[in-house]
């Protein structure tokens, strides 16, 4: 059965159990094919255990009783793209778990010739996200910020800070929590920082709950927090704009990847490319451009290519 059928069937079966009622003729419209593949998609429904009924009063047919798929109407689509979400992403994601358990529910609802012709197509789709952290031992902490965050209550946190090198304690406000790449962070307001600060947390020893309530600052996001950051840590001062020329062995590489929401991509007559970003600090750009060596060289700013210069430095005498 190929993927076109399993989708079809799928359809099928969100048609029949919608309640209107639909005749073959309509089936038909309804799904793009000829009469006598609705009579051969029905007989394959009826003998995957599906009950499909013909209404002789209203000459059309109908899945009595309880609905096969759950009632918010997934297309085929929908439900295969959640299907391979929630097996992937709920393997590879710390704390999304849960999501598996979803799958396997929503496999449950299908019959079983179609579910498992279904776990096939799965099977073909593989996700591989980026290394991350398995946070292993971190999903109490993560349910403390959840519930604190949804409360509003306010917390207190025991946090090994590489910044500052050493352990501190601060009072956190916890706004939002996101993932980014490798792992779980938690942005809010810090006492201790006296501002708005994102913690890892991996790095999170301990949470004690508080019992006073915070506001969230009125416009609040996680996108205004870390503005034009080029992952996640935005630098005090203004955004600056970079240009990054990526020889020709790299820049078709560089230019599939949308690594950036300000990129602008330039290619040059000899097959180079001249990248240009604006970003708020250069401390994070500038690991990126490390990591092509001495296929990338910054144009501007100079502040930045002195950076990346002074690391490389740095790099070759550790070699030498």
């Amino acid at each position: 059965m190929n993927l076109a059928r399993i989708h079809r069937l799928l359809e099928l079966i969100g048609l029949l159990q919608a309640g209107r009622g639909y005749n073959a003729e309509g089936l038909a419209q309804a799904c793009g094919v000829s009469r006598r593949s609705i009579f051969r998609d029905l007989d394959l429904l009826r003998q995957s255990g599906v009950p499909v009924a013909f209404d002789e009063s209203r000459q059309c047919y109908r899945i009595p009783g309880a609905c096969l798929l759950p009632p918010t109407n997934f297309t085929p689509e929908e439900a295969l793209a959640l299907l391979v979400l929630c097996h992937e992403l709920g393997h590879g994601l710390p704390f999304l778990g849960p999501a598996r358990s979803a799958a396997v529910k929503l496999e449950s609802t299908l019959p079983a010739r179609l579910r498992d012709q279904l776990r096939n197509v799965i099977a073909a789709v593989q996700i591989q996200p980026t290394p991350n952290n398995p946070l292993e031992g971190r999903k109490p902490l993560y349910e403390q910020l959840l519930e604190a965050i949804a409360n509003r209550r306010n917390v207190r946190i025991r946090y090994g800070s590489l910044q500052e090198q050493k352990e501190i304690s601060t009072r956190l406000s916890p706004y939002r929590m996101f993932f980014s790449r490798r792992s779980w962070y938690v942005v809010g307001r810090s006492s201790l920082h006296r501002a708005k600060r994102t913690f890892n947390l991996a790095r999170i020893l301990q949470i004690e709950p508080l019992g006073d309530q915070f506001q969230i600052p009125r416009g609040f996001s996680v996108e205004r927090y870390l503005r034009n950051a080029w992952h996640m840590i935005p630098e005090r001062g203004r955004d600056r704009e970079v240009i990054v020329r990526f020889d020709k062995l790299v820049a078709q590489n560089v230019a599939e990847v949308n690594w950036h929401k300000t990129q602008r991509l330039e290619f040059r007559d000899d097959g180079t490319l001249d990248f240009h970003v604006t970003v708020s600090g250069l401390n994070e750009i500038s690991w990126w451009i490390l990591g092509y060596g001495d296929q990338a060289e910054v144009l501007q700013p100079p502040e930045l290519r002195k950076l990346v210069a002074a690391r490389a430095r740095r790099m070759v005498e550790k070699y030498s």
